[in-house]
This record gives structure tokens, C-alpha cells and sequence, in this order.
């Protein structure tokens, strides 16, 4: 599974073989080099990054998919949709195993200083929004170990973004906007079925640490663009992430003030 051989699984929505040689890294580390080597082999064809998603920052979740630890990936301009309210539409097509994450999603402004405080992050944030991530798995039935799921382009499908706010509407210091996202709920609706509820603090202990933390990663890893002004940073599931299919409706109501979100899949 060379970097080319990842990349033409994601385009035609197949699953790795199962006779694959195991495993694909020698380390989370060494499969951070494939999965660079990967976002150079996409914009050489003309995709373009605009920003990141963070993996696995929900530690309810980590014993059962038995990753323990955060991962990132690159949000591309072909992957990531905008809506200003309502219902967006998405397609699944050629997606292998979707599945659909709430998350809040951060907007930067500026890039931030190499070891960047809370403080200083919070200065660099543009906007919040609410988000739905839709995330795949090109290894059967969802099992796979830290380093496989970075190399699989951090598992990241679609990313739709919704309201973008700015961030001064919600708080006007670091120790505010982390109390208010930490205390904040989601629920998670399939049709008019409730399906889960989650809380900001699920996610690291909230939202702006898993930007905190990644950024330090982000930061830490040879050969890794920075943080840029204009980049989406989608920070990791409220909930479980749930199986999708074509024909279902899902909507995220976060408390106010954040908004709601809706998708319609295709």
C-alpha cells in the first residue's frame, strides 16, 4: 500500500486488500511521512488543502476502535462544503464505509507561534461553526491500528461546515471560549430519532485543547505545513461516529449559542 496505491483506493471508493503486507507503517510517525507523501501526490493533480480535521480526540470512543491517542489529517477544497443554515445536500458516492461525526470547527486567522499558549490560540481563531465530518475506512469493518488510519488520509471523506461566527461572539479570552465549549451539548438526530447526545468536554477536555494539541503535534512532525490564515480546523466528534446511507437525513442541534446543522445524503 504505496502512498499511489492509498490514493487510487480513496478514488474509486475501494477497500484495501486483504492480502495487504501488514503493517503499512512502522510507526504512527512513519505513517505520517506516507500520509505527507499522499497530500503531495493530491496537489500535484490540482487539490488544494484548506485545512485539517483531527481524529480520535473523543476518549469515549478510543476503546472501541482500540486507537488511543489523537491523529490528523488534510481537509481539501474537493472534500470540504460550506452551508450558511438548513439542510446541505452530500453525495456518498465512492465513499467506502462512511460514517458521520458532530464536531465545532475553528476558522484561523493567523498562524500561531511555535508553542503557542491557549492564550496565544485563542488570538489566532477567525470563526466557529458546527460541522458534520464525514469520515471512511478503507479496512474492513472498521479495524485497524493508529498508523493505518493516518495513512488512510486520517480517515477524513467530506467536511461540511455550517454558520461561520466569529469568535468574539462567543467569548472574549481563551479560559471563556473553553469554559463555554466544554459545557456545551449536541444531539444527534437520525430523521426525528434521537440518536446520542455528546458534550464539548468529550473532546480533550474540550474543543480549543484539541486545537491546542494538534497544533503542537502539527508543529513537532518533520515536513508538515504550518497552521495558515483561512485554514478549517475540524476538531473531532462529539459522539460516536454512525454509519451512513444514501436517503438519510441527519441533523446536529448544539446548545445556543452555537447553531444547529443539517445534511441530506445522496
Amino acid at each position: 500500500m504505496t502512498p499511489q496505491a492509498v490514493l487510487e483506493h480513496y478514488d474509486h471508493g475501494l477497500p484495501w486488500p486483504a492480502d495487504r503486507a501488514l503493517p503499512i507503517a512502522a510507526s504512527v510517525d512513519a505513517a505520517y511521512q506516507q500520509a505527507l507523501a499522499l497530500r503531495a501526490l493530491r496537489t500535484a493533480r490540482g487539490e488544494r488543502p484548506v485545512g485539517y480535521k483531527i481524529g480520535f480526540t473523543n476518549r469515549t470512543i478510543w476503546p472501541r476502535y482500540e486507537v488511543y491517542a489523537p491523529i490528523w489529517g488534510t481537509v481539501w477544497h474537493t472534500t470540504l462544503t460550506r452551508s450558511s443554515g438548513g439542510t446541505a445536500e452530500l453525495s456518498l458516492d465512492k465513499l467506502c464505509q462512511p460514517r458521520l461525526e458532530p464536531e465545532i470547527v475553528f476558522g484561523m486567522a493567523a498562524t500561531p507561534p511555535q508553542g503557542a499558549t491557549l492564550e496565544e490560540l485563542f488570538g489566532c481563531i477567525a470563526w466557529l461553526a458546527p460541522g458534520f465530518e464525514i469520515v471512511q475506512s478503507h479496512l474492513p469493518g472498521w479495524k485497524f491500528t493508529a498508523a493505518d488510519t493516518v495513512a488512510d488520509g486520517g480517515l477524513h471523506a467530506r467536511l461540511l461546515v455550517g454558520r461561520e461566527t466569529p469568535v468574539g461572539h462567543f467569548a472574549s479570552s481563551a479560559q471563556a471560549l473553553d469554559g463555554l465549549l466544554g459545557r456545551t451539548r449536541v444531539r444527534l438526530y437520525r430523521g426525528d430519532a434521537l440518536v446520542e447526545e455528546g458534550k464539548g468536554v468529550n473532546v480533550l477536555d474540550g474543543p480549543l485543547h484539541a486545537l491546542h494539541h494538534f497544533n503542537q503535534e502539527l508543529q513537532r512532525c518533520p515536513g508538515a505545513p504550518a497552521l495558515m490564515p483561512g485554514d478549517v480546523v475540524t476538531t473531532g466528534t462529539w459522539t460516536d461516529a454512525w454509519p451512513l446511507e444514501p436517503g438519510q437525513s441527519w441533523r446536529a442541534e448544539f446548545d445556543a449559542p452555537f447553531d444547529s446543522l443539517g445534511i441530506a445524503l445522496r
